[in-house]
């Protein structure tokens, strides 16, 4: 009975591939439906009319599949997504509904955060250490290296703080203010405040939801000004539309973009619901 259960086990386990491996690592030279077979995305409802009626969901939700794979492929690997998971996409989920009260809000969006956080975090270079433990035996282990910071660009960005400093107690945050002018409804930095020796450090650059680019494209602009190099920069968001990646990363090559999921529907109202704005 307890092989025939391990058997059954290791079966599903098989036929449960991680979100990340097709999103990141799928052959181009493949057939489309090979990288797409089982990697799981949140749906949305097709509300447009010149749908028939008799369609079939189970083609359309292969179809939005492939959509947003190609276009993570065609972004390329500076983009990266948590593997998905059914916790994950529960977090994604009661942050999209409507429903959902402030309260219930907030704790899901901190857990999200802090699971995107420490991806981020796993992001940082480290090198290799020994370590003696209690018991007198020597442990072979790694430790990162130092000169790493956050930059939250306010307000939403606010909102990873307390993420980062749960993990990273004594890190240094700095901040950057962007807002859009009111005669040319362009970004305009209105604010920044840095550690000194930004220049030296690895930057954490946390902002939750990319749906233009234009904030984080501004706010990388003042980093560069500070002396950061792109590819020192790993911006740490929760979700992103396929247009806003694709253009942080056509406007810096060498930055790295790290999220949860990329959708053409952005939940733009969670700064909003966040700080209780709304």
């Amino acid at each position: 009975m307890e092989s025939a259960l391990q058997s059954n086990f290791a079966a599903k386990k098989k036929a449960m591939p991680c979100h990340n491996q097709h999103l990141n690592n799928a052959n181009p030279s493949q057939p489309e439906h090979a990288a797409t077979g089982s990697t799981k995305q949140v749906r949305f409802a097709n509300s447009s009319p010149t749908i028939s009626a008799s369609s079939d969901p189970r083609e359309e939700d292969k179809r939005s599949e492939t959509d947003i794979i190609s276009t993570v492929q065609q972004i390329g690997p500076q983009l990266k997504l948590l593997p998905l998971n059914d916790q994950i996409r529960e977090l994604q989920t009661i942050i999209r509904d409507k429903a959902t009260t402030r309260g219930d809000f907030v704790f899901c969006a901190d857990r999200l955060i802090r699971l995107v956080v420490e991806e981020g975090l796993n992001q940082l270079p480290y090198t290799e250490c020994t370590v003696t433990t209690p018991t007198g035996h020597k442990y072979d282990g790694v430790k990162f290296e130092k000169g790493n910071c956050g930059v939250s660009i306010m307000r939403s960005g606010e909102a990873m703080e307390q993420g980062l400093r749960d993990c990273c107690r004594s890190i240094r945050i700095g901040k950057i203010l962007i807002q859009s002018d009111e005669e040319t409804q362009k970004a305009k930095v209105f604010y920044a405040k840095f550690p000194p020796d930004i220049y030296r450090r690895k930057v954490l650059l946390m902002y939750p939801i990319l749906s233009t680019g234009n904030t984080v494209i501004e706010a990388v602009k003042v980093l560069i000004e500070h002396g950061v190099q792109p590819k020192h920069i790993i911006l740490l968001s929760l979700f992103s539309t396929p247009h806003g990646a694709k253009s942080i990363v056509q406007e810096f090559p060498d930055i790295t973009i790290l999220t949860t999921e990329v959708h053409p529907v952005a939940p733009t109202h969670f700064g909003q619901k966040y700080f209780g704005t709304d």
